[in-house]
């Protein structure tokens, strides 16, 4: 039996739950950010000063969006035309940014994802800051010069001049490289609103997490994590939450925060890691960090974790989780026909979507830092990582080593790519330099400039910064003379075992010797340094999608003009393959390169202003018959792919007809007519000697896959004697 009081007690109760207690305004987001693409004005212009450029009408600017360059170059012709751009000097931005729209009770923090190459930002006529390099991410603590009252303008100069002896760029690397530095904003652009007490912005930015994951030797794991602060109050503490890739929260840890302490370390346990296994199984962890106090959370961070365990051993190569995996990819430029280097999402998810196409595992950011959507994709496609900074060919302008600048500019770059890259699982190896030696061993250089001894600093650098992965550098030209008699030979200071790996850029066949002399020359490189990891970290040759030739093995080749027939292309490939294939003790091969790029030293083939070594064209619409013979070779896609598909108008009757193809045997047809089963040898599939009718004639090709049937064809067009 009720009793009254029990009773009324139980009714209260029940109200209470059923009315739910007032809500309180939600909080502030704890970061949050206004994108600044739209609105900026621009003009090129190496005459303008700040002041000027402040007081220019605004009929003397072009109105554009960001990411921007003023840049274009290469065209698929002989000589330039109105579409190229190949100015170097100084662009002006300038937007106009309303200070009334800003969240009260923030900081105002402006990050540039990139500025090629040197980058002064003016706010309201005052000077903010400088930063030197053209490809890393850079912030500003705009705070104090923004008036939340009124509008501000904001003042851009991106400066991508042409080094030279006393030159704006003397002190930044690289002074020399075979790609364009393109200028201008050509990555996004935000102004981030963070609370006084943040995850620290400031250090080279990073994004002030830096996770380490360790994996036991009996399968356990755990979480290492460092998180640098800035502006802590009493009363506050850190909150850090390991998600697994479904969002559940596997691990977390609490602690507090002094006032004014700048950073804290601590771990998390994770007992049985999901790996992070490649392109097999790219799985991936989130770290969120948290800010907090007694009124909610005032600041936070995710970045990417991914447990896995690498090894490189110079006989066997290079090992993911304690399982051998031979590492094969290409290296990439990150320029576009039309864009320059002002990409969008879209075009990295192209780019990455056609290597993966083609079955590599492994990329080589080359020569420089990637765009952050770049490291994110290679995470999420399984990608294994070469990333490097811009040193690139020589040291100095003279007979003399890397000046101070220059010194400093290098271990500022190294920093920054480290630290803000830290978190990405996908990157195994950071490199310090790319044909360092280039100048100095072609005679361009006296041997005075001598780039051992930064890269030794660098070296150092980057193992105190990361001492969770190798250090690697790429070599031009070590013992690629040794045909020569030695009074011939250039001078060649060796590079190897500075790194703790090393790559070997290698043309055997394209700039000299012959093909079948890469493999017998990696093997004496590999005897006289048997202790260290050894790699190609290119290899390749130019192709023209308009040259052709019947007989590339006897065809002579003009590697720095013209022609670059396509088929000379793809058999330079085939006799290199197999030849790195067949060495165990690579830990990895990279194709130069996967697109076709700009450079303004190059007049060849059929373009100008392009290195044609790519695999795919500059503007990603053709994919060459190389493309395929790899795609054969790696890929576990049924591939049919008849070769020279390009060259429609013969005037020989005779030709063989190639094929690539990962099917044992392809069914060719000629008008119609069986040509009968071809055996495919090592995916390649070949009839020495068909006839061309006159007029038009179609090829086809047919191989059956588990799948079902794949054809390809093609038509040629035989011409009157």
């Amino acid at each position: 039996m009720w009793r009254w009081p029990t009773l009324l007690a139980a009714l209260l109760v029940a109200a209470c739950a059923a009315t739910p207690p007032p809500q309180a305004a939600p909080p502030p987001p704890a970061r949050s950010a206004t994108e600044l693409a739209k609105g900026w004005q621009f003009r090129f212009d190496d005459a303008l000063t700040p002041e000027t450029a402040l007081a220019l009408p605004d009929a003397e600017w072009q109105a554009v969006t960001l990411p921007h360059t003023w840049n274009r170059l290469g065209e698929y012709r002989i000589g330039r035309t109105g579409a190229t751009d190949n100015r170097q000097g100084k662009g002006w931005y300038r937007l106009r940014l309303d200070g009334r729209t800003l969240p009260a009770g923030k900081r105002h923090v402006i990050e540039f994802d990139a500025v090629g190459n040197i980058a002064d930002l003016w706010v309201n006529g005052r000077h903010v800051g400088r930063h030197a390099g053209a490809w890393s991410r850079f912030r500003f603590d705009l705070t104090g010069y923004l008036d939340p009252a009124r509008a501000n303008i904001l003042l851009l100069r991106a400066d991508n001049s042409a080094p030279a002896p006393g030159s704006s760029t003397a002190g930044v690397i690289p002074l020399d490289g075979d790609f364009f530095i393109h200028g201008g904003p050509y990555r996004g652009v935000r102004l981030l609103h963070v609370a006084p007490s943040h995850i620290a912005l400031g250090d080279h930015g990073s994004a002030g997490v830096f996770a380490t994951p360790v994996v036991e030797s009996d399968g356990s794991g755990r979480l290492d994590v460092r998180v640098e602060l800035e502006g802590i109050a009493a009363g506050q503490s850190l909150v850090a939450t390991l998600r697994d890739a479904e969002g559940r929260s596997i691990g977390e840890a609490t602690r507090p925060v002094a006032a004014g302490q700048r950073g804290l370390e601590f771990s998390i346990d994770v007992p049985a890691p999901h790996r992070w296994d490649g392109r097999a199984d790219p799985y991936l962890y989130r770290l969120d960090t948290r800010l907090a106090d007694a009124g909610g959370t005032l600041d936070a961070v995710s970045v990417p974790v991914g447990f896995r365990t690498i090894r490189f051993d110079p006989e066997q190569g290079f090992f993911l989780n304690g399982r051998h995996l031979p590492l094969h990819g290409v290296s990439r430029h990150q320029d576009y026909l039309g864009k320059g280097w002002a990409l969008t999402r879209a075009d990295h998810e192209r780019d990455m979507a056609l290597i993966a196409e083609m079955g590599a595992n492994t990329v080589r950011f080359a020569h420089y830092q990637h765009a952050p959507d770049w490291y994110e994709l290679a995470d999420r496609y399984g990608m294994i990582v070469w990333s490097e900074i811009p040193f690139v060919n020589k040291i100095s302008f003279g007979a003399a080593t890397a000046s101070p600048d220059l010194v400093a500019n290098a271990r500022t770059q190294l920093q920054e790519l480290i630290r803000q890259n830290y978190n990405h699982p996908s990157v195994v190896t950071w490199g310090v330099g790319n044909e360092v030696d280039l100048d100095v061993a072609l005679g361009r250089l006296d041997p005075k400039a001598d780039a051992r001894p930064l890269l030794r600093e660098l070296n150092a650098l980057a193992h105190s910064e990361d001492a969770t992965r190798p250090t690697v550098m790429a070599d031009c030209c070590e013992a690629t003379h040794e045909t020569l008699t030695p009074d011939a030979r250039p001078v060649q200071p060796p590079l190897t075992g500075i790194t703790d790996l090393v790559g070997y850029n290698r043309y055997y066949g394209w700039y000299y010797g012959k093909p079948a002399d890469l493999g017998p020359h990696l093997d004496r490189m590999h005897a006289r340094y048997p202790a260290v990891p050894l790699s190609v970290s290119e290899y390749g040759a130019g192709g023209a999608l308009t040259q052709h030739v019947a007989d590339p093995a006897s065809h002579k080749i003009n590697a720095g003009g013209r022609p670059h027939p396509e088929e000379y292309q793809s058999w330079l490939h085939e006799q290199s393959w197999p030849q790195l294939r067949d060495r165990p003790y690579l830990w990895a091969t990279w194709i130069w390169n996967m697109f076709d790029f700009a450079s303004k030293v190059r007049q060849e083939g059929d373009a100008t202003d392009i290195n044609d070594k790519g695999l795919v064209t500059y503007d990603r619409k053709v994919k060459k018959d190389a493309f395929y013979y790899y795609k054969a070779q790696w890929s576990n896609a049924p591939v049919v792919h008849i070769t020279s598909r390009r060259w429609r108008d013969r005037t020989d009757a005779k030709t063989a007809i190639k094929v690539y193809s990962n099917a044992p045997r392809v069914a060719l047809t000629l008008n119609g007519a069986s040509l009968g089963d071809i055996a495919c040898a090592d995916r390649i599939c070949t009839f020495p000697d068909a006839t061309l009718a006159p007029g038009e004639n179609v090829v086809t090709a047919r191989a059956d896959f588990p799948s079902g049937p794949v054809r390809d064809e093609v038509r040629w067009t035989l011409a009157a004697p």
